[in-house]
């Protein structure tokens, strides 16, 4: 079980509002939107993707990672490492 599938319906929605923006963003492009007001849609796509993202690493520590500890060995220390290296890649995108 994922950390998300308790919430998987928040989750979608979520998604789909976010696709909604990318969508957005190819309209106002369509219909040759003042520069600055596609830069302000695009700040706000992105904030929502990382806000999500930011969720996901959360729900991954609550459940995936917590699993992995209770249940030690080598899965634990698998798991452990993984949070910092893909925090580190959210980051640095």
């Amino acid at each position: 079980m994922h950390g998300y599938t308790a919430n998987k319906e928040d989750v979608l929605k979520r998604l789909r509002r976010i696709e909604g923006q990318s969508r957005g963003l190819q309209r106002l492009v369509e219909e040759d939107t003042y520069c600055i007001d596609v830069r302000t849609q695009v700040s706000a796509t992105t904030t929502a993707l990382q806000s999500f993202a930011l969720t996901m690493m959360g729900d991954h520590l609550q459940s995936c990672v917590a699993d992995a500890i209770a249940q030690g060995g080598d899965q634990a220390q698998g798991k452990i490492p993984e949070a910092p290296q893909a925090t580190a890649r959210m980051v640095r995108s």
